[in-house]
């Protein structure tokens, strides 16, 4: 029986071990293979620590290597990478009749979410005896049923009048960043930005929101509509009165805080938090001057919403009014401008302004 000596051929040169043999020309791991002879060579060479240090590879490794090379008959193929394909599955424990009834329900109902779907499954299961399964798993079961094309996907089409052709438009949508618990430390750490729909003797206006949540400084705008051009015409203003830099936000999940806005405040390398959905409660600064500017202010001047810039200017007294004359419970009875000079100005030296003219 002929005996392979690895350490012979090595010392003969590579290509002629190769040569001898297999040829793997045509292997799809034939980078990874010839890699692998080379960090073999280079052990026998050098030794186990070398080889640790100049490929990261283990001693155990290597001679595993060369004994799958020996049990395969010398043959290269055997220094290929290992499929990792279990093969074993874990098996649905969902019931097929489950998976039928809401394969039929979007057949029937198409683009139904898992929550409506739930409600009828529920239903389903209770006269059937079945055990009960959850929203996510109702997605799952939608996801897997479009993968295998057992229910219709509906994808957006564009059309390109250049080429006279129809293309899937394909919408990424970009990650939602949430608060999770961040307490800010600082005015402008965290702005939390809302809007409100007013209707008035036929007219629609919006007003937008802000209040700081550290020093629970605020600022409002109307608008004749809330796009995102609005939202981000609001922020620019905002930052302009602000008596600190803004670097973070929180709002709502509505369309007028995307687009135009997102793209400003990424510009401007502002942080936008966004809410869960169906939780006011985290936004709940915002939430109680909304209530506050509606009752005091807003309700008492709805016929001057027929001309914006008017409500805006009497707006502004209000404001002005709120941030530096009307005291806070929540700031020891004193309003937020003197709150955020008292403990956030460094610098005690205050202009000769503030005092009382007394020369004659």
């Amino acid at each position: 029986m002929q005996q392979i000596y690895i350490d012979s051929y090595f010392r003969s040169g590579y290509t002629r071990f190769m040569n001898y043999i297999s040829n793997i020309s045509t292997h799809p791991d034939k980078k990874i293979i010839e890699e692998r002879l080379r960090i073999l060579e280079f052990f026998d060479e050098f030794g186990a620590t070398a080889t640790r240090r100049a490929f990261n590879k283990s001693r155990s490794t290597l001679f595993l290597w060369k004994k799958n090379l020996k049990e395969d008959g010398g043959r290269l193929s055997a220094l290929a990478p290992k499929k990792t394909k279990p093969k074993h599955f874990r098996q649905s424990l969902i019931s097929p009749s489950i998976n039928h009834f809401i394969k039929d329900y979007r057949l029937v109902h198409p683009g139904v979410g898992k929550e409506t779907i739930k409600a009828e499954l529920d239903h389903y299961c209770d006269k059937e005896g079945l055990p009960l399964i959850s929203e996510s798993t109702i997605g799952r079961i939608v996801k897997d049923l479009k993968e295998h094309s057992l229910i219709p996907i509906t994808n957006k089409l564009s059309y390109y009048a250049k080429s006279e052709s129809f293309k899937e438009r394909l919408v990424q949508k970009k990650k939602k960043l949430r608060r999770k618990g961040y307490t800010p430390a600082y005015p402008g750490d965290l702005v939390q930005i809302d809007s409100i729909v007013i209707f008035t003797n036929g007219l629609k206006r919006y007003l937008v929101t802000a209040i700081d949540v550290k020093s629970r400084f605020a600022f409002a705008l109307a608008y004749n509509n809330h796009s995102s051009l609005s939202a981000r015409d609001f922020m620019t203003k905002l930052r302009e009165v602000a008596p600190f830099p803004i670097r973070r936000v929180q709002t709502d999940n509505g369309s007028e805080f995307h687009q135009c806005f997102r793209e400003y405040l990424e510009d401007e390398d502002i942080t936008q938090f966004f809410n869960y959905p169906r939780r006011p409660k985290s936004n709940a600064y915002i939430e109680r001057f909304n209530r506050t500017i509606q009752e005091q202010y807003v309700s008492w001047h709805l016929s001057e919403l027929e001309d914006i810039n008017n409500f805006n200017h009497n707006l502004m007294e209000y404001l002005l009014w709120y941030n530096t004359i009307r005291p806070h419970k929540s700031l020891q009875k004193i309003p937020p401008l003197k709150y955020f000079i008292d403990n956030f100005i460094t610098n005690t030296q205050k202009s000769n302004m503030l005092w009382t003219l007394t020369m004659i």
